[in-house]
């Protein structure tokens, strides 16, 4: 009796370079380079630019810089804006609050909830991102050109708005 094989295609190429790939590739180099930045950076805490420095700063945390608001959040309002669950959410402020990143509140319109807002090293924290997004992005434009980033730019906003 003969084994049966799956047909092999032609090519498999395409898992390299679509889209979804792609754009992975390209946010996890932007964001390896905004870690980068943010080691370096003098206005950062020493002790975060240590751990920015040696990487244990992840993607994951920086979901709370890109997505707390100024005002503070609740934690099920940060957890949905960063896409994530209160578990994982619970689980990285804990972690923020522990480098000082971050600091809990009680909620004055609710006693049971809590408001997670930044400390003042967080601000710190925050501003040396912004910082460090804003020298990513010039050496993405000056990687690809102007044009192209406009309309890469413009492109992305286009395609996350569709949501």
């Amino acid at each position: 009796m003969t084994e049966l094989h799956p047909a092999t295609p032609p090519s498999d190429a395409w898992r390299e370079t679509h889209l979804g790939r792609l754009l992975g590739h390209a946010m996890r180099r932007f964001d390896e380079r905004v870690y980068q930045l943010m080691a370096h950076d003098v206005e950062v805490p020493l002790a975060l630019s240590n751990l920015a420095a040696r990487e244990q700063v992840s993607a994951a945390h920086i979901h709370i810089t890109r997505h707390l608001s100024l005002a503070g959040d609740r934690l099920t309002d940060l957890a949905q804006s960063a896409g994530m669950t209160k578990q994982a959410m619970a689980s990285l402020v804990d972690q923020c609050e522990a480098w000082g990143l971050v600091t809990r509140e009680p909620d004055p319109h609710d006693a049971r909830a809590r408001i997670v807002r930044f400390t003042v090293t967080g601000l710190a924290w925050l501003k040396a991102f912004e910082t460090a997004v804003a020298q990513a992005e010039v050496e993405f434009r000056e990687a690809v050109g102007e044009d192209v980033a406009t309309v890469v730019a413009l492109g992305l906003e286009a395609y996350a708005e569709g949501e």
